[in-house]
């Protein structure tokens, strides 16, 4: 996703951040958690997927 590459996220995906976690929500329920790591391929931002789902995964780390 060209967002979390460059940081700029366009104005239709609701992010959050708390200790390095990010939120992206869309739709009426959609969810998602990730997290940047340091880079694994010069130049490219490495990206941690940690959940994506419902509202739901958002009950535990």
């Amino acid at each position: 996703m060209e967002d979390t590459r460059t940081g700029t996220f366009r104005a239709s995906l609701r992010i959050q951040r708390a200790s390095g976690i990010y939120e992206l929500t869309w739709g009426g329920n959609g969810r998602a958690t990730w997290q940047y790591e340091p880079e694994m391929v010069r130049g490219e931002q490495h990206i941690v997927w940690r959940r994506i789902g419902g509202h739901d995964i958002l009950a535990g780390p």
